[in-house]
């Protein structure tokens, strides 16, 4: 934090500061399906998340709104002991590291990272670092690793050429990793993030699904940085059009409209296999649809699910066998899918806080009243 004026790091994972900020059915805002407990991915058992947050402002102009979020699929036992994984892609232009090794070998080692775009490389080596240093040595005396790290632009308000994520950060962000509620809005990897040009970053919902094999929990986290004003849809209501851009900030340029990205998580206790948990995560698509999104040309819209199931089954050895639900069965995993990332969507946009970045750059957060005013107009408000 050398040559900063202003230099100071906030840490949310678990914190009741954040933890009480309001989120979208506090605000009257209705959701189909039925939530877990917390309404968060960490309803899915054993999951956990912790952010690293970094807001910094520099006397030559720089600023650094960016972070890191961590997923730790199996809490502490996800340095050791894969969960199934599959990945989707609805638009390309962005990145996730280690999901070619998601899809040949079905499995998701070690945490899902978040980050912004220009530190994709550094969370990358520095969770290796990371791992080797928790990981036992496998049969070749290597703690070898791939981890998987996505990204979406901060520029917006972050000085992404500055590179301020560093190892520490990332440590930070694993090593705090908790469960219980998790925290939204402009914290970890979403601290400069924007949506629907409303300030927007980390949020997260579940859902409880029953399907003939039981009942299971079906949870998401999204790191939303995407779309303009006029297509933003809640709960059926056009919200972008009752609140547009001139009532609160004109930040609408013509890349707008080619620049942006979400990248979405999806846990579930189903016990799931890789080829089902990649049709799980291209369901992730048609949650963003129900908040407007698009996938614009310019877009990174990119999706991981996992399943924590068959623990014991995945352990190293020979002769392996793993439970599933049959594909006949999948359908209500699908929905809760759909469900949980809208929600997760809008909770990032309720929980963000108006934030000014680099070269003073300022992003309004949605106003809570507005929404519920517009939420009204079109007899879709729930009255609290």
């Amino acid at each position: 934090m050398k040559n900063s004026l202003l230099a100071f790091l906030i840490l949310a994972s678990t914190s009741p500061t954040f933890a009480a900020e309001p989120r979208a059915r506090d605000l009257g805002v209705p959701f189909d399906g039925t939530p877990g407990e917390l309404n968060a991915i960490t309803d899915v058992p054993g999951v956990t998340v912790g952010h690293s947050t970094i807001i910094e402002d520099y006397p030559n102009g720089s600023a650094a709104r960016a972070g890191v979020t961590a997923i730790m699929p199996r809490g502490k036992d996800s340095v050791m002991l894969p969960v199934f994984g599959g990945t989707a892609v609805l638009n390309g232009a962005g990145e996730m590291t280690g999901a070619i090794w998601v899809e040949a070998s079905g499995f998701l080692e070690g945490p899902v990272m978040i980050t912004t775009t220009q530190s994709v490389g550094m969370v990358f080596e520095e969770t290796i670092k990371w791992r080797v240093n928790h990981a036992e040595r496998d049969i070749t005396g290597y703690a070898w690793s791939d981890p998987v790290v996505a990204e979406t632009w901060g520029g917006r308000l972050n000085d992404e050429n500055g590179f301020y994520v560093h190892g520490e950060h990332v440590a930070e962000a694993i090593e705090t990793a908790k469960a219980g509620p998790v925290a939204e809005g402009n914290v970890g990897g979403g601290t400069g993030m924007v949506c629907y040009q409303f300030k927007c970053g980390i949020g997260t919902a579940s859902r409880v699904v029953e399907t003939e094999d039981g009942v299971f929990t079906v949870g998401a986290l999204v790191q939303a940085n995407y779309g303009w004003r006029d297509i933003l849809q809640i709960a059926g209501v056009p919200v972008g059009r009752e609140i547009p851009v001139k009532q609160v900030a004109d930040i609408r340029t013509p890349m707008d409209d080619e620049m942006g990205s979400i990248i979405v998580v999806i846990a579930t206790d189903a016990p799931l296999l890789p080829h089902q948990l990649k049709r799980v995560a291209t369901r992730a698509g048609l949650g963003i649809a129900r908040v407007g999104g698009m996938a614009s040309n310019g877009s990174g819209d990119i999706f991981i699910a996992f399943s924590t199931a068959n623990p014991v089954e995945l352990r190293s050895g020979t002769n392996l066998s793993a439970r599933l639900i049959g594909n006949e069965q999948i359908t209500p995993v699908f929905s809760g899918a759909v469900l949980a990332v809208e929600e997760a969507i809008v909770n990032a946009m309720v929980a963000a806080r108006a934030m000014t970045g680099f070269e003073g750059t300022t992003i309004e957060a949605i106003d809570h009243e507005q929404l519920r005013a517009a939420l009204r107009k079109y007899n879709r408000l729930e009255e609290k």
